[in-house]
Order: C-alpha cells, then structure tokens, then sequence
C-alpha cells in the first residue's frame, strides 16, 4: 500500500479522486463504485481505517514521517483533493449537463452502473445460500430506498451534521447514494448547491482580501452549516472505513454480494425515463432557498421506442457501459506493467 509511485500514477490516482467526488454528488450515483471499478477501493478503505487511536499518536508525539507513512497519507491526499476540487470544476459541468441534458446524462450513468454490476459479479464465484440471500438482501434495501419519499429541508446543525456521516457513505459503500440519501433526507440543495456556493464564494473573498461576509449574517450561516456537514463528512468516513475494513476482512464474498444485490437494487433511482412529481402544501408548489421547484419523487415509464431521442439515450447507456469496460481494461493491462 505504501509502494512509491510514479507522477502517472499519483496523476491517475487524482483523476479518480476527481471521478469518485463528482459521482458523489449526483443523486443515485455511487463515488463508492468508481472506487470499486477504479481498483482502489480496498485501499481507500484500509487507508481510512489507519485513521486511528495510534495514528493521533504519531501525530501528537511529532513524529510526523512515521504517521505520514502509517495512514497512508499519499494516497489520501490524492484522492481527496481530487474529490474537493471536482466540487468547483467537474460537478459544476455535471449541474450544467443535466439541467440541459438530463435524459442522456442519467442514461450514461445507468449504463455505468449496469457496467459495474458486471464487473463487480466476474470477480464473484462463491454461490453458497448464505450469498444468494444477501445480494437478495441488498436487492430488496436498493429498491425499498429508491421508492422512498424526500423529508422537508432542515438546517439545525446536529441533523446537519448527522447528514454529514450519512452522506458520505457513498463513498465508502458502492451503490449507496450519498447525494440521494441527502435528498431523501431533505437536505440534497442546501448542502451541495447552496452550501458548496456559498463557500466557493467565500474563498473567492479571502483571496481578494475581502472579509466583510463576516458581517454578513445569511454567509454566516452557511459557512456554519458547511462547518457542521464537513465534520460530519469526516466523522463518518472513520467510523464506517472502521466498520466496513473489519467486515470486509471476515465477510469479503457476503459483503460483495449484498453491494452487487444493493447495485442493482438501487438501479431504478437512475432509470433515464421518469418525470419529477413537486412537493404541493395547499395546491401550491413548494419552493427551495434557490425559488426552484422541489422535487418528491419521480414517476419511471417505459420509453416511445419511436422517438429519436429514445435511442440516443439507449446509445449513451451503451457509451456509459464502455467507459466502465475501458477502466476495467486499463486495470488490468497497469497491472500488468
């Protein structure tokens, strides 16, 4: 795990710190599966689970080198800024993309997850009762949370930071949706659009020497919600690379086929084919903090095969497969090097 590493491979490695963060913050996409297709999952997990009592340790008693070396701290610097930065570049294009786009956006992304499904399932023989019941398991969790309904905003700090543990954990489980669970849990906007604004907007300020949204009380608030969702972010990641680290190394083939029981459970909440149904109170659309509609939920139907645009769609489900081929292939072929 702490093999020194070339500047192509630490380039790469951003590359798919900047992937899993934008799939992060797209509802129903899992930053968890690009790091499982990536190759690097297990090392993300076993790196955070260095996160530890000895790790402070190392810290606390200055040895800087040896705690640096102990976590893994390469590793995790590569991924995570490239996850921090896709926050204010590539999940910015992926807004654009599917506010102009959205029918051949979110066929790309089934197409990925279809994609993933296949190559997590080649690397699964073991079909034991025990594993048939748990990617049962996963399948009947993936559908029961893609048919809830989203809770009304809220943006007292505990629940925030609480949204914080839970929606990070589409990075540290595969097919979980981070970004959906927070959509679920009513706070999907203000987080990752108006929150994740705001502080792109504040750190414009500090560079230009500019501190008056210190006197700014509506700035303040979301820097202090941003606060609160950072250090539930950082929180959660620890304990559940904690909890996912002991039972990946007990229950590996179990755990694999509950995600790929999850994965494709969770495949309706990225159907390309669905209209969004608003929130009404007293016949009236709901508004967010931004003045757009807020969506319930979504109404799936089959598509008119005798539309264009249908088969567009079908073809970058096709393209969305190929990208996750193209990784896997790449997998193998750097291994080989």
């Amino acid at each position: 795990m702490n093999k020194p590493r070339t500047f192509l491979d630490k380039f790469f490695l951003f590359l798919k710190g900047l992937a899993m963060g934008a799939a992060n913050k797209v509802p129903g996409v899992s930053g968890g599966i690009v790091a499982f297709v990536g190759g690097f999952y297990e090392e993300l997990i076993y790196s955070l689970q260095k996160v530890n009592g000895k790790a402070f340790k190392l810290l606390f008693n200055g040895r800087f080198k040896s705690f640096y070396r102990y976590t893994n701290a390469q590793f995790i610097i590569l991924i995570f800024s490239g996850s921090i930065f896709s926050y204010f570049s590539v999940s910015q294009v992926l807004d654009y993309l599917i506010k102009n786009y959205e029918l051949f956006v979110w066929s790309s992304f089934f197409g990925m997850i279809i994609g993933s499904i296949y190559y997590i399932s080649k690397q699964f023989r073991d079909w034991r009762l025990e594993n048939i019941i748990g990617i049962t398991f996963g399948i009947l969790l993936g559908v029961a949370i893609s048919l809830m309904n989203p809770a009304k905003e809220n943006d007292n700090l505990f629940f925030v930071f609480f949204c914080g543990i839970i929606g990070v954990t589409g990075m540290t489980l595969p097919g979980l949706s981070g970004s959906f669970i927070l959509i679920l849990l009513g706070n999907y906007v203000l987080l990752l659009v108006d929150s994740v604004n705001m502080l792109y907007k504040t750190m414009a300020d500090v560079v230009q020497g500019d501190f008056d949204f210190l006197q700014d009380a509506v700035r303040m608030r979301y820097l202090k919600i941003v606060a609160s969702f950072g250090a539930g972010s950082a929180f959660g990641l620890v304990i559940t690379s904690q909890i996912l680290a002991y039972v990946l190394k007990r229950w590996h083939q179990l755990v694999t086929a509950i995600i790929i029981g999850f994965i494709s459970g969770s495949l309706g909440i990225v159907w390309p084919w669905k209209r969004a149904i608003y929130k009404l109170e007293n016949g009236n659309l709901l508004l967010d903090s931004r003045g757009q509609k807020i969506i319930e939920n979504y109404k799936r139907y089959i598509p008119d095969t005798t539309q264009q645009e249908t088969w567009i769609a079908i073809a970058f489900i096709f393209v969305g497969i190929g990208i996750v081929l193209l990784i896997d292939y790449y997998g193998k072929n750097a291994k080989k090097v």
